[in-house]
């Protein structure tokens, strides 16, 4: 009897903490009603009149933004853009099979990337800086990362968008997933003829862009979204089998695409292992590294400056490869002292490197001297201002025999901060009185336009 109880006792606590948990994640607790949520994604998919503008408008803004190679410019753009809509409203259509809205989303998110790519080629068809900066090589070439986070991030846009109370977890999903930088560098390789770098970008808003997707209809799925009617079963049977198979020919390749990334991602972290623990000489150093990634025979090259390895030492480097996760991929190795094309080649690259390694130094004198120069300025107008103040304030202080006027920093200790003020010092004949020490104070301020200004009288 006692041990019916006490498993009474614990089948009861177990239930209890169940629903506990079921009430914490349960999605439909705030849930706005259905058929608004898919109401309030129908109406983000057009693109037309305003919303095609803005699009073009924030093209260019994070256009700019990759070339002067500024993040938060290209934060800005992305929250302007209106591209989510159309990526959404595929997913929500596939979920509650609206053939129509599927078409309609299909339509209007080629008219925004043809738009898209279209501007930003134009821009950077006619901009001065032609260099690929860093945020624009970014975005050339996706990594698993990338799937996880279009995945995760579509997940939160599509329940985001489902609640009464809309918060800005939208604005962040376009911000995370990064969908409009990949087209506009599509758009830099078209104008620079640069087809890995158009390819590339492509291939990754074409990732971010399906796993938004897939994550919206596996999200409108478990929700239990009312799926469209149709009067003719027929017609229902058919446009069931139409979504189908956009589903199937949209998930799979996706799947076998985001495995490929899987394991280039983790071929790399190998291979940078590797070379980190493998090619660590005394007198040889690693000035350059190339990873050339192929599901069937991928290439570690690698340029080495110093001592010469012996081939012994190389071959058994090779078949080292083989137990570092490293299968099918092979060595080439360019050392000083090959022939002369990969000397220069060689050469190329240390240079290359010593640029690179020194061009945060360089920047960072460019900004002293800047810093320095801008001092020596704000000396030379503290000495002319000084002379002029001096001359105008003897006109109206007769007593006046000297003047002095230059800008300090004070260490205010109350408030732990440092002010700029301005202090005047002036020299009287004979003691002058309050009245004329505060008609010179007051003068002084509207005559420096100072925020602060303090006298010193002797």
């Amino acid at each position: 009897m006692e041990d019916k109880r006490s498993i009474g006792w614990l089948a009861e606590k177990i239930s209890n903490f169940l629903f506990f948990i079921k009430g914490r994640f349960d999605l439909h607790e705030g849930k706005e009603d259905e058929l608004d949520t898919i109401d309030y994604i129908k109406k983000n998919v057009e693109f037309k009149g305003a919303n095609l503008w803005i699009l073009i408008f924030a093209i260019f803004v994070a256009s700019v933004g990759l070339n002067v190679n500024s993040t938060a410019v290209i934060i800005g753009a992305m929250l302007i853009s209106p591209l989510m809509g159309p990526i959404m409203g595929i997913g929500m259509a596939a979920g509650i099979n609206d053939f129509e809205l599927l078409q309609k989303s299909l339509k209007n998110l080629g008219i925004a990337i043809i738009i898209s790519i279209l501007t930003s080629t134009i821009y950077f068809s006619f901009t001065p800086l032609n260099d690929a900066q860093s945020e624009l090589l970014a975005r050339t070439e996706p990594t698993i990362w990338d799937v996880l986070i279009a995945l995760f991030g579509g997940l939160a846009g599509i329940v985001a968008g489902s609640r009464k109370e809309k918060s800005n977890a939208i604005p962040g999903v376009a911000i995370a997933t990064a969908l409009m930088p990949p087209l506009c560098t599509a758009g830099y390789g078209i104008a620079t003829g640069n087809l890995y770098y158009f390819l590339g970008a492509f291939y990754l808003f074409f990732i971010n862009s399906v796993f938004i997707s897939l994550s919206t209809y596996l999200i409108v799925r478990f929700m239990g979204f009312p799926k469209k009617q149709f009067l003719d079963e027929k017609r229902e049977k058919t446009v069931r089998n139409y979504i189908t198979i956009f589903t199937i020919l949209t998930i799979v390749p996706s799947v076998y695409l985001a495995y490929n990334i899987v394991k280039r991602t983790i071929w790399e972290k190998a291979a940078n292992s590797f070379v980190a623990t493998e090619f660590d000489f005394p007198r040889t150093q690693v000035i350059n590294a190339d990873f050339l990634y192929d599901a069937d025979s991928s290439i570690i090259e690698l340029a080495l400056v110093g001592e010469r390895i012996d081939d012994e030492t190389l071959l058994s480097l090779q078949r080292r490869t083989e137990s570092s996760n490293l299968k099918n991929t092979y060595l080439q190795i360019k050392q000083s002292g090959d022939n002369g094309a990969d000397m220069n080649l060689l050469r190329s690259d240390i240079l290359k490197d010593l640029y690179e390694r020194n061009e945060i130094l360089l920047q960072n004198k460019d900004q002293q001297i800047r810093f320095l120069e801008g001092e020596i300025t704000k000396y030379s107008e503290a000495s002319n201002m000084t002379r002029d103040l001096a001359n105008e304030a003897k006109v109206n202080h007769q007593n006046l025999r000297a003047f002095a006027v230059n800008r300090a920093v004070i260490a205010n200790l109350e408030q732990d901060r440092l002010d700029t003020v301005l202090i005047a010092f002036a020299t009287f004949s004979e003691q002058p009185e309050a009245a004329e020490r505060k008609k010179l104070l007051d003068w002084l301020k509207v005559r420096t336009k100072a925020d602060s200004v303090s006298l010193v009288t002797d």
